[in-house]
Protein backbone atom coordinates (compact mmCIF):
# COMPACT_ATOMS: atom_id res chain seq x y z
CA UNK A 1 0.00 0.00 0.00
CA UNK A 2 1.29 3.63 -1.24
CA UNK A 3 2.30 5.53 1.71
CA UNK A 4 1.41 9.13 2.62
CA UNK A 5 3.65 11.38 4.42
CA UNK A 6 2.45 11.26 8.46
CA UNK A 7 2.15 14.85 9.21
CA UNK A 8 -0.65 16.94 7.22
CA UNK A 9 1.41 18.60 4.22
CA UNK A 10 1.76 22.53 3.96
CA UNK A 11 0.78 23.99 0.73
CA UNK A 12 1.35 28.05 -0.22
CA UNK A 13 -0.51 29.98 -2.89
CA UNK A 14 1.30 32.11 -4.89
CA UNK A 15 -0.56 35.32 -5.38
CA UNK A 16 0.18 38.05 -8.14
CA UNK A 17 -1.91 40.78 -9.47
CA UNK A 18 -4.10 38.92 -11.21
CA UNK A 19 -7.71 38.28 -9.28
CA UNK A 20 -8.79 35.47 -11.62
CA UNK A 21 -5.75 33.22 -11.10
CA UNK A 22 -6.28 33.41 -7.33
CA UNK A 23 -9.32 32.48 -7.18
CA UNK A 24 -8.54 29.39 -9.32
CA UNK A 25 -5.76 28.71 -6.40
CA UNK A 26 -7.67 29.64 -3.67
CA UNK A 27 -10.88 27.05 -5.08
CA UNK A 28 -8.12 24.12 -5.81
CA UNK A 29 -6.78 24.81 -1.98
CA UNK A 30 -9.61 24.42 -0.42
CA UNK A 31 -10.71 21.53 -2.75
CA UNK A 32 -7.04 19.55 -1.43
CA UNK A 33 -8.19 20.38 2.14
CA UNK A 34 -5.29 20.53 3.35
CA UNK A 35 -3.90 23.70 6.04
CA UNK A 36 -2.48 26.76 3.55
CA UNK A 37 -0.70 29.80 3.25
CA UNK A 38 -1.36 32.41 1.00
CA UNK A 39 1.82 34.50 -0.11
CA UNK A 40 1.07 37.84 -1.68
CA UNK A 41 4.09 38.88 -4.22
CA UNK A 42 4.40 42.27 -6.02
CA UNK A 43 7.37 42.82 -8.73
CA UNK A 44 9.30 44.94 -10.79
CA UNK A 45 8.18 45.95 -14.72
CA UNK A 46 11.71 44.09 -15.92
CA UNK A 47 10.46 40.78 -14.78
CA UNK A 48 9.19 39.14 -17.95
CA UNK A 49 13.53 39.44 -19.62
CA UNK A 50 14.18 37.19 -16.82
CA UNK A 51 12.46 34.13 -17.99
CA UNK A 52 14.79 33.92 -20.76
CA UNK A 53 17.44 32.25 -18.33
CA UNK A 54 16.84 28.87 -17.36
CA UNK A 55 17.78 29.29 -13.68
CA UNK A 56 14.91 30.42 -11.26
CA UNK A 57 15.25 33.86 -9.67
CA UNK A 58 13.85 36.25 -7.27
CA UNK A 59 15.12 39.48 -9.09
CA UNK A 60 12.41 40.88 -10.12
CA UNK A 61 10.33 40.46 -6.79
CA UNK A 62 9.31 43.51 -4.67
CA UNK A 63 10.56 41.93 -1.49
CA UNK A 64 9.98 44.48 1.02
CA UNK A 65 6.49 44.82 -0.61
CA UNK A 66 6.18 41.16 -0.85
CA UNK A 67 5.25 38.06 2.10
CA UNK A 68 8.50 36.56 2.83
CA UNK A 69 9.69 32.97 1.62
CA UNK A 70 11.36 31.16 4.33
CA UNK A 71 11.62 27.70 5.86
CA UNK A 72 10.00 25.52 6.93
CA UNK A 73 9.10 25.03 2.99
CA UNK A 74 5.67 24.15 2.08
CA UNK A 75 4.80 20.72 0.75
CA UNK A 76 3.00 22.31 -2.27
CA UNK A 77 2.85 24.95 -4.16
CA UNK A 78 0.19 26.42 -5.90
CA UNK A 79 1.23 29.15 -8.62
CA UNK A 80 -0.71 30.70 -11.85
CA UNK A 81 0.49 33.66 -14.30
CA UNK A 82 3.57 34.15 -15.94
CA UNK A 83 5.06 36.48 -12.90
CA UNK A 84 4.64 33.71 -10.00
CA UNK A 85 6.34 31.14 -11.88
CA UNK A 86 10.24 31.58 -11.53
CA UNK A 87 9.60 32.34 -8.01
CA UNK A 88 8.07 28.73 -7.30
CA UNK A 89 10.61 27.63 -9.42
CA UNK A 90 13.07 29.09 -6.69
CA UNK A 91 11.14 28.00 -4.03
CA UNK A 92 11.37 24.37 -4.85
CA UNK A 93 15.47 24.72 -5.60
CA UNK A 94 15.53 26.05 -1.72
CA UNK A 95 13.75 23.03 -0.70
CA UNK A 96 16.39 20.97 -2.38
CA UNK A 97 13.44 19.54 -4.76
CA UNK A 98 11.23 18.24 -1.98
CA UNK A 99 8.46 21.10 -2.71
CA UNK A 100 6.02 20.19 -5.39
CA UNK A 101 5.01 22.44 -7.87
CA UNK A 102 1.51 22.92 -9.45
CA UNK A 103 0.95 25.74 -11.92
CA UNK A 104 -3.02 26.33 -12.76
CA UNK A 105 -3.48 27.56 -16.62
CA UNK A 106 -0.60 28.12 -19.34
CA UNK A 107 2.78 28.03 -17.66
CA UNK A 108 5.51 30.07 -19.67
CA UNK A 109 8.03 27.34 -18.43
CA UNK A 110 8.05 24.29 -20.09
CA UNK A 111 5.48 21.79 -18.11
CA UNK A 112 8.37 19.50 -17.38
CA UNK A 113 9.42 22.27 -14.82
CA UNK A 114 6.16 21.38 -12.77
CA UNK A 115 5.17 18.73 -11.42
CA UNK A 116 1.72 19.23 -12.08
CA UNK A 117 0.08 21.30 -14.52
CA UNK A 118 -3.98 21.88 -14.33
CA UNK A 119 -4.90 23.74 -17.23
CA UNK A 120 -8.00 24.25 -19.84
CA UNK A 121 -9.04 24.12 -23.55
CA UNK A 122 -8.25 27.46 -24.47
CA UNK A 123 -4.24 26.44 -24.09
CA UNK A 124 -2.73 24.43 -26.80
CA UNK A 125 -1.98 21.86 -23.74
CA UNK A 126 -1.85 18.01 -24.25
CA UNK A 127 -2.81 15.74 -21.32
CA UNK A 128 0.45 13.85 -19.91
CA UNK A 129 1.57 12.29 -16.74
CA UNK A 130 2.13 16.18 -15.12
CA UNK A 131 -0.49 17.68 -17.49
CA UNK A 132 -4.68 18.05 -16.71
CA UNK A 133 -6.46 19.70 -18.93
CA UNK A 134 -10.08 20.70 -17.87
CA UNK A 135 -13.04 21.92 -20.28
CA UNK A 136 -13.18 24.90 -18.67
CA UNK A 137 -11.03 26.85 -15.49
CA UNK A 138 -11.52 25.59 -12.05
CA UNK A 139 -14.30 27.84 -9.95
CA UNK A 140 -15.30 27.50 -6.58
CA UNK A 141 -19.40 27.98 -7.27
CA UNK A 142 -21.28 25.11 -5.42
CA UNK A 143 -24.26 24.93 -7.65
CA UNK A 144 -26.29 23.67 -4.29
CA UNK A 145 -25.58 26.97 -2.10
CA UNK A 146 -27.56 28.71 -5.41
CA UNK A 147 -31.23 28.48 -3.61
CA UNK A 148 -30.17 30.28 -0.37
CA UNK A 149 -28.42 32.95 -2.26
CA UNK A 150 -31.68 33.20 -4.57
CA UNK A 151 -34.05 33.37 -1.34
CA UNK A 152 -31.97 35.89 0.36
CA UNK A 153 -31.45 38.19 -2.90
CA UNK A 154 -34.71 37.62 -4.86
CA UNK A 155 -36.85 39.97 -2.53
CA UNK A 156 -34.80 42.91 -3.28
CA UNK A 157 -35.28 42.25 -7.22
CA UNK A 158 -39.21 41.10 -7.20
CA UNK A 159 -40.30 44.28 -8.39
CA UNK A 160 -38.59 43.80 -11.65
CA UNK A 161 -40.50 42.29 -14.10
CA UNK A 162 -39.46 38.32 -15.11
CA UNK A 163 -37.25 37.12 -16.67
CA UNK A 164 -34.22 38.50 -15.34
CA UNK A 165 -31.16 38.75 -17.90
CA UNK A 166 -27.81 38.72 -16.38
CA UNK A 167 -24.94 40.24 -17.87
CA UNK A 168 -21.75 39.69 -16.97
CA UNK A 169 -18.84 42.04 -18.59
CA UNK A 170 -14.56 41.70 -19.03
CA UNK A 171 -12.47 43.83 -20.13
CA UNK A 172 -9.54 43.49 -22.66
CA UNK A 173 -7.70 40.24 -22.32
CA UNK A 174 -4.72 39.23 -24.40
CA UNK A 175 -5.97 39.96 -27.98
CA UNK A 176 -9.46 40.66 -27.07
CA UNK A 177 -9.90 44.41 -26.87
CA UNK A 178 -13.22 45.43 -25.31
CA UNK A 179 -13.02 49.04 -26.69
CA UNK A 180 -15.86 51.28 -26.35
CA UNK A 181 -16.81 49.97 -30.37
CA UNK A 182 -17.24 46.56 -28.81
CA UNK A 183 -19.16 47.64 -25.49
CA UNK A 184 -21.59 49.34 -27.96
CA UNK A 185 -22.42 46.57 -29.99
CA UNK A 186 -22.41 44.73 -26.71
CA UNK A 187 -25.49 47.03 -25.63
CA UNK A 188 -27.39 46.70 -29.11
CA UNK A 189 -27.25 42.89 -28.91
CA UNK A 190 -28.31 42.62 -25.20
CA UNK A 191 -31.20 45.56 -26.67
CA UNK A 192 -32.53 43.26 -29.03
CA UNK A 193 -32.31 39.96 -27.05
CA UNK A 194 -34.50 41.97 -24.22
CA UNK A 195 -36.88 42.66 -27.25
CA UNK A 196 -37.32 39.03 -27.90
CA UNK A 197 -37.73 38.21 -23.81
CA UNK A 198 -39.04 40.77 -22.03
CA UNK A 199 -38.05 40.96 -18.57
CA UNK A 200 -35.48 43.09 -16.95
CA UNK A 201 -31.83 43.57 -17.41
CA UNK A 202 -29.27 43.23 -14.11
CA UNK A 203 -25.42 44.31 -15.12
CA UNK A 204 -22.54 43.76 -13.09
CA UNK A 205 -18.97 45.12 -14.68
CA UNK A 206 -16.01 43.39 -13.39
CA UNK A 207 -12.39 44.46 -12.96
CA UNK A 208 -11.13 44.48 -16.33
CA UNK A 209 -14.21 46.84 -17.59
CA UNK A 210 -12.36 50.31 -18.47
CA UNK A 211 -14.92 53.22 -17.66
CA UNK A 212 -15.10 54.22 -21.03
CA UNK A 213 -16.46 50.96 -21.82
CA UNK A 214 -18.97 50.93 -19.33
CA UNK A 215 -19.91 54.19 -20.17
CA UNK A 216 -20.23 53.20 -24.33
CA UNK A 217 -22.26 49.91 -22.73
CA UNK A 218 -24.97 51.86 -20.82
CA UNK A 219 -25.15 54.37 -23.41
CA UNK A 220 -26.40 51.58 -25.76
CA UNK A 221 -28.68 49.28 -23.10
CA UNK A 222 -32.64 50.27 -21.89
CA UNK A 223 -32.04 51.33 -18.35
CA UNK A 224 -30.83 48.25 -15.75
CA UNK A 225 -32.90 47.15 -13.49
CA UNK A 226 -30.22 46.45 -11.42
CA UNK A 227 -26.48 47.57 -11.63
CA UNK A 228 -23.34 46.75 -10.18
CA UNK A 229 -20.14 48.60 -11.09
CA UNK A 230 -16.53 46.73 -10.33
CA UNK A 231 -15.42 48.68 -6.84
CA UNK A 232 -18.56 49.74 -5.56
CA UNK A 233 -18.97 49.20 -1.77
CA UNK A 234 -19.88 45.75 -0.80
CA UNK A 235 -22.01 43.44 -0.82
CA UNK A 236 -21.01 42.27 -3.98
CA UNK A 237 -23.68 40.84 -5.69
CA UNK A 238 -21.75 38.42 -8.56
CA UNK A 239 -22.89 35.14 -7.01
CA UNK A 240 -26.11 36.00 -6.08
CA UNK A 241 -26.82 37.03 -9.85
CA UNK A 242 -25.61 33.64 -10.85
CA UNK A 243 -27.94 32.33 -8.53
CA UNK A 244 -31.36 34.63 -9.66
CA UNK A 245 -30.53 34.70 -13.04
CA UNK A 246 -33.03 33.30 -15.67
CA UNK A 247 -30.65 33.35 -18.62
CA UNK A 248 -26.80 35.12 -18.98
CA UNK A 249 -25.01 36.85 -21.45
CA UNK A 250 -21.31 36.68 -21.08
CA UNK A 251 -18.38 38.52 -22.61
CA UNK A 252 -16.31 36.07 -24.33
CA UNK A 253 -13.15 37.17 -22.76
CA UNK A 254 -13.69 35.64 -19.81
CA UNK A 255 -13.41 31.63 -19.45
CA UNK A 256 -13.85 31.99 -15.27
CA UNK A 257 -17.20 33.88 -15.56
CA UNK A 258 -18.29 31.57 -18.54
CA UNK A 259 -17.65 28.26 -16.52
CA UNK A 260 -19.63 29.54 -13.99
CA UNK A 261 -22.74 30.68 -15.64
CA UNK A 262 -22.76 27.30 -17.23
CA UNK A 263 -22.72 25.83 -13.93
CA UNK A 264 -26.13 27.18 -13.55
CA UNK A 265 -29.61 25.67 -14.99
CA UNK A 266 -29.54 28.49 -17.04
CA UNK A 267 -29.29 29.63 -20.74
CA UNK A 268 -26.17 31.46 -21.45
CA UNK A 269 -25.32 33.80 -24.10
CA UNK A 270 -22.06 34.66 -25.24
CA UNK A 271 -20.72 37.89 -26.80
CA UNK A 272 -17.61 37.08 -29.48
CA UNK A 273 -15.72 40.48 -29.71
CA UNK A 274 -12.76 39.24 -31.57
CA UNK A 275 -12.09 41.49 -33.98
CA UNK A 276 -13.94 40.63 -37.03
CA UNK A 277 -17.10 41.13 -34.96
CA UNK A 278 -17.18 44.85 -34.78
CA UNK A 279 -16.58 46.87 -37.94
CA UNK A 280 -14.39 50.62 -37.53
CA UNK A 281 -11.75 49.00 -35.43
CA UNK A 282 -8.55 49.35 -37.24
CA UNK A 283 -5.72 49.90 -35.94
CA UNK A 284 -6.53 47.69 -32.76
CA UNK A 285 -3.39 45.17 -33.46
CA UNK A 286 -1.28 48.19 -32.58
CA UNK A 287 -1.90 48.09 -29.14
CA UNK A 288 1.16 46.74 -27.04
CA UNK A 289 -0.77 44.12 -25.12
CA UNK A 290 -2.71 42.78 -28.02
CA UNK A 291 0.93 42.80 -30.43
CA UNK A 292 2.53 41.22 -27.73
CA UNK A 293 0.13 38.39 -27.33
CA UNK A 294 -0.11 37.75 -31.47
CA UNK A 295 3.74 37.91 -31.68
CA UNK A 296 3.80 35.24 -29.13
CA UNK A 297 0.80 33.17 -30.78
CA UNK A 298 2.73 33.21 -33.82
CA UNK A 299 6.28 32.64 -33.18
CA UNK A 300 6.09 30.81 -29.26
CA UNK A 301 6.07 27.20 -29.09
CA UNK A 302 2.27 25.74 -29.14
CA UNK A 303 2.05 25.42 -25.67
CA UNK A 304 2.06 29.40 -25.44
CA UNK A 305 -1.06 29.80 -27.70
CA UNK A 306 -4.54 30.53 -26.52
CA UNK A 307 -7.77 30.29 -28.36
CA UNK A 308 -11.04 31.17 -25.85
CA UNK A 309 -12.60 30.33 -29.33
CA UNK A 310 -12.07 26.30 -28.89
CA UNK A 311 -13.88 26.62 -25.67
CA UNK A 312 -16.67 28.70 -27.27
CA UNK A 313 -16.53 25.79 -30.13
CA UNK A 314 -16.67 23.49 -27.45
CA UNK A 315 -19.90 24.52 -25.42
CA UNK A 316 -21.31 25.42 -28.78
CA UNK A 317 -21.04 22.05 -29.94
CA UNK A 318 -22.64 20.80 -26.85
CA UNK A 319 -25.94 23.02 -26.99
CA UNK A 320 -25.07 25.09 -24.05
CA UNK A 321 -24.65 28.70 -25.22
CA UNK A 322 -25.62 30.29 -27.85
CA UNK A 323 -23.64 33.17 -29.59
CA UNK A 324 -25.08 36.47 -28.79
CA UNK A 325 -26.91 38.26 -31.75
CA UNK A 326 -26.60 34.71 -34.07
CA UNK A 327 -30.60 34.33 -33.82
CA UNK A 328 -32.39 31.60 -32.61
CA UNK A 329 -32.55 30.44 -28.86
CA UNK A 330 -30.07 28.13 -26.85
CA UNK A 331 -32.33 24.52 -26.69
CA UNK A 332 -30.14 22.32 -24.65
CA UNK A 333 -29.49 23.51 -21.17
CA UNK A 334 -27.08 20.88 -19.20
CA UNK A 335 -24.67 22.61 -17.05
CA UNK A 336 -21.62 21.61 -17.14
CA UNK A 337 -20.35 19.97 -13.88
CA UNK A 338 -17.38 22.29 -13.04
CA UNK A 339 -17.02 20.92 -9.77
CA UNK A 340 -16.31 17.52 -11.04
CA UNK A 341 -13.06 19.07 -12.26
CA UNK A 342 -12.25 21.10 -9.29
CA UNK A 343 -12.47 17.52 -7.32
CA UNK A 344 -10.47 15.69 -9.98
CA UNK A 345 -7.74 17.99 -9.85
CA UNK A 346 -7.74 18.29 -6.33
CA UNK A 347 -7.45 14.19 -6.43
CA UNK A 348 -4.74 15.14 -8.39
CA UNK A 349 -2.06 17.24 -6.39
CA UNK A 350 -3.05 15.15 -3.44
CA UNK A 351 -1.75 12.36 -5.10
CA UNK A 352 1.83 13.88 -5.48
CA UNK A 353 2.34 13.39 -1.97
CA UNK A 354 1.89 9.33 -2.28
CA UNK A 355 5.37 7.73 -2.50
CA UNK A 356 6.95 11.12 -3.42
CA UNK A 357 10.21 11.21 -5.43
CA UNK A 358 13.37 11.16 -3.32
CA UNK A 359 15.40 14.83 -3.38
CA UNK A 360 18.66 14.28 -5.06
Amino acid sequence: MSNVRARTPLVWILKGPKLGDYAQLLALANAIGWPFVTKTLQFRGFELLLHAQRMPTLAALKRAASDPLVPPWPDIVLTAGRRNELVARWIARASQGRTRLVHVGRPWSHPRRFDLVISSRQYYLDDADNVLVNDLPLHELDVASLPALRADWAPHLAHLPRPWTVLLTGGDSGPLVFDTARAAELGRRVTALLARSGGSLLVTTSARTSSHSVAALLNALPEPGYLHRFGAPPPNPYRALLACGDQFVVTGDSMSMLAEACSTPQPVYVYDFADDQVEGNAGLALRWKPLVHRLAMTVGPRRMRRDVRRIHRALLAQGRVMLLGAGGDVTVVTPTNGNAALLLSAQRVRALLIDPPSAG
